[in-house]
């Protein structure tokens, strides 16, 4: 169950590493457009790609401490770490579903309530 829960780690945290790039380096690409499902009336706007730019940053933060986690392992250091970052994850998702779109509750909550389940049966 160890590798198990460290695999869903490092997708969660690949996840936001991905989300990161896409929101603070290719806001104006297909993808992007198509992932955040921004308005054609707010495509190009500099404020708003500077709000993405900083949320990007968060989700870079929350990428880094998992992988920080999975660098530690899962002593009682490293699984506090995975532990914490995996519940931020799910939080800002849950958050996310209710105040902007839903199916990011599915997209970006799915993958970290997984992971946080294997986490929580490891111990």
């Amino acid at each position: 169950m160890e590798i198990i829960a460290a695999i869903l780690v490092g997708i969660v945290a690949l996840e936001h590493l991905f989300i990161m790039i896409l929101e603070m380096f290719f806001m104006n690409s297909k993808m992007a457009k198509r992932a955040f499902q921004l308005p054609e009336h707010l495509e190009g706007d500099r404020n708003v790609a500077i709000m993405f730019a900083n949320q990007g940053l968060y989700n870079g933060f929350l990428a880094v401490g998992l992988i920080w986690g999975l660098i530690l392992g899962l002593n009682s250091i490293g699984y506090m770490v995975q532990l914490f970052f995996v519940i931020c994850v799910v939080v800002a998702a849950l958050f996310g579903g209710f105040t902007s779109n839903k199916s990011i509750i599915v997209k970006q909550g799915l993958p970290a309530i997984l992971a946080l389940i294997a986490l929580l049966i490891v111990i």
